[in-house]
């Protein structure tokens, strides 16, 4: 895992003393990604400098220093991630012969690289770069299974290439300012670029606020983007508008799974799953460094922590964060996980204080303003296992594959009872439900919550009922996910000078044409919310402290079979992730993971009425928003007001407004 930046200048030459510095700021930018090793490479003549951080977890030694050169000398390549299945790659390497070589490779280094390839080490990266020459960019990442985003120089063709792992696990961000082409792990690294313009995208901020993440391919840049996970670009001088070229498409996967199902028993498709989840587990916990696990106690965590364990000849290391409030403290149950599979646990519980502090770090380690709360655990859990391990496997993605959010089996459940109710009916329950404020829902709840079935005794209730009212004037199943993923949908009230964002969240069109109205929800979570937020978080969070963070559920071969298994295999009886369940029952007892989803919260609404009020204050204080010119103070203002007054729980869209005023702080 480490981190990578660089530009391309269209104005050609370079001269090395000016450029070596801007690189060298660029780099520093970056250094929490990568703080074992660090190299730069510069082509004056060509308009081309690269620069690398390398956390080493493959290959300790010098052999995987980056920038790395390619035997024929035609590539340099900068590198982010792992290829798990690359020793594969390299006997593919070694039975098809050779790369081949271009006009500018030296004679010894084309009769060496004829007769068989030579492996200075054995690091992924130098396995990436002979399979680019033996194959071609878009067959090398065809072959490659693992998280990863490269820049690839050509010096041959004068093409800087660009790609991304096929979910977005590891960032990549890049575009034209002026003349000078950015690209980079980060957007601090293309902030410290003189020619940076930084120009704020109102309608990404709008993005923020209703959904608490920037939604690529967009970011809070104008002309600055994401590159989209599972595509790789080719520019150059000559070729300054390439587009994204897909080598893996999520919808044609998701098409084909539909198109050509798992043709066994329920059996055979649980017994054929857990084959490939152990593959998975197996492949990423290969690394030179100690290793670990997050464990949450929950579906997702608990079966990559129990496949891991399953297939260690010794204890495995799990670390998990509790809170002091027990309505968000998950460490009891990962405890029983922990003891029931025999790892070697790590357990922290803090209080409000120990997650107060990390908010000042926020806008360090996510770059780009991003308001999903549960940032701070994810951080404090990082920190945790970072003090033990250098790599960690976490849960991630079983929600989005597997059906596992409320909003998967609640969309057509709540179309269902609805759609044949009168317009007026709706608004009158709608009105109903918002006259009694969050807070006196969820005591009601909590009073009486012995008398309702274990799966309606949600943590905060009253946040549900109200979001409930928001969806009962909706037209068609797809409405009710837009507003059941809407924190808020008055962003563009809010934001000064926005226009409305065009992208899948907002247009049904855009949505491939699956059968059921739930695997379209999960194909557009799996593309947008996973990549955008989920992932993300799990990066910053991670990186933030130089631990690499793998996602083993996220093996394109998982993703690919869980598009062949039906909607039965998914949610079932009003619950989702079944066919996880099943296979973890087959190494823990269900009594111990079998209860109501808590996510991975922290009670913010409380938070910000409370010990964050005057941090608060502070950054949305009605002269400061008017100077700066980006919300609206009144309708600002109002929200807050309400807020504090318990009458409306805003603390979503207040927290997204936040985190991009602490941002904007931390820029100037």
């Amino acid at each position: 895992m480490c981190g990578f930046t660089g530009f391309l200048d269209r104005k050609h030459v370079l001269n090395d003393e000016e450029v070596r510095p801007i690189l060298d700021a660029m780099n520093r930018r970056i250094l929490n990604r990568g703080p074992d090793d660090d190299g730069i490479w510069i082509d004056g003549n060509q308009g081309i400098g690269l620069a690398h951080r390398r956390l080493s977890i493959l290959d300790l030694s010098a052999a995987g220093h980056q920038p790395m050169v390619s035997q024929s000398q035609r590539y340099v390549l900068v590198f982010n991630g792992e290829i798990y299945n690359h020793l594969e790659i390299r006997r593919d390497i070694e039975q098809f012969g050779s790369a081949p070589v271009h006009p500018l490779a030296d004679q010894s280094a084309m009769a060496e690289s004829r007769h068989e390839a030579r492996w200075r080490g054995h690091s992924d990266t130098e396995t990436l770069l002979a399979a680019i020459e033996a194959f071609g960019v878009g067959e090398a990442l065809t072959r490659s299974r693992g998280m990863f985003a490269f820049a690839l120089w050509d010096r041959h063709d004068r093409l800087l290439y660009l790609a991304r792992d096929r979910m977005g696990e590891k960032p990549l961000y890049y575009g034209w300012q002026g003349d000078t082409f950015l690209f980079g792990s980060e957007l601090k690294a293309l902030e410290a670029h003189p020619d940076f313009r930084g120009e704020i995208d109102r309608s990404a901020l709008s993005e923020l606020l209703r959904l608490g993440y920037i939604p690529g391919p967009g970011s809070i840049y104008q002309h600055i983007h994401k590159l989209p996970p599972g595509t790789f670009l080719a520019i150059g001088i000559h070729r300054p508008e390439a587009r994204p070229v897909s080598y893996w498409s999520p919808a044609d996967a998701a098409l084909r799974g539909q198109m050509s199902p798992f043709s066994g028993d329920e059996s055979e498709a649980l017994t054929h799953l857990d084959s490939l989840l152990k593959d998975a587990v197996a492949g990423q916990m290969v690394a030179d460094v100690p290793l670990g696990a997050f464990l949450s106690g929950g579906i997702d965590s608990s079966l990559v922590t129990a496949l891991m364990q399953a297939q260690s000849n010794a204890p495995i290391r799990t670390f998990s964060i509790g809170f002091e409030e027990e309505e968000y403290n998950e460490a009891p149950f990962a405890k029983a996980i922990a003891q029931h599979l025999g790892t070697q646990h790590t357990e922290l519980v803090v209080g409000p204080e120990a997650a107060l502090a990390v908010i000042p770090h926020l806008p360090t380690l996510y770059d780009e303003p991003f308001a999903d709360a549960s940032q701070i655990p994810t951080h404090l859990v990082s920190q945790l296992a970072r003090k033990s391990v250098k790599v960690a496997l976490t849960g991630d993605g079983g929600d989005e594959l597997f059906g596992g959010y409320n909003r998967h089996f609640w969309t057509m459940r709540l179309w269902n009872r609805m759609r044949h109710l009168p317009k007026g009916l709706r608004r009158q329950v709608a009105n109903i439900l918002t006259l009694v404020p969050p807070h006196l829902w969820d005591s009601s709840f909590r009073a009486l919550g012995f008398l309702l079935p274990e799966g309606l005794r949600y943590r905060s209730p009253g946040d549900k009922l109200h979001k409930i009212s928001r969806i009962l004037g909706a037209s068609r199943p797809e409405d009710i996910y837009f507003d059941l993923i809407a924190q808020t949908k008055d962003q563009n009230r809010l934001v000064v000078g926005s226009q409305v964002a065009q992208n899948a969240l907002t247009d049904a069109s855009h949505w491939p044409a699956l059968r059921e109205i739930e695997h379209r929800i999960m194909y557009l979570d799996s593309t947008t919310y996973l990549p955008d937020d989920i992932l993300t978080k799990l990066d910053r969070a991670a990186m933030g402290v130089s631990l690499e963070g793998r996602v083993p559920l996220l093996d394109h071969r998982v993703v690919e079979f869980a598009w062949k298994l039906p909607l039965a295999m998914k949610i079932r009886n009003g619950q989702g992730k079944y066919a996880l369940r099943q296979i973890l029952s087959r190494y823990v007892p269900e009594a111990l993971t079998e209860r109501p989803k808590m996510g991975f919260g922290v009670p913010i609404d409380r938070w910000l009425r409370e010990p964050l009020r005057d941090w608060s204050e502070a950054l949305i204080q009605t002269d400061r928003l008017k100077s700066e010119g980006f919300f609206h103070p009144k309708r600002v203002q109002h929200l807050w007001k309400q807020h504090l007054s318990g009458r409306r729980n805003h603390a979503s869209v207040l927290w997204s407004i936040l985190m991009f005023q602490s941002w904007l702080e931390s820029r100037r």
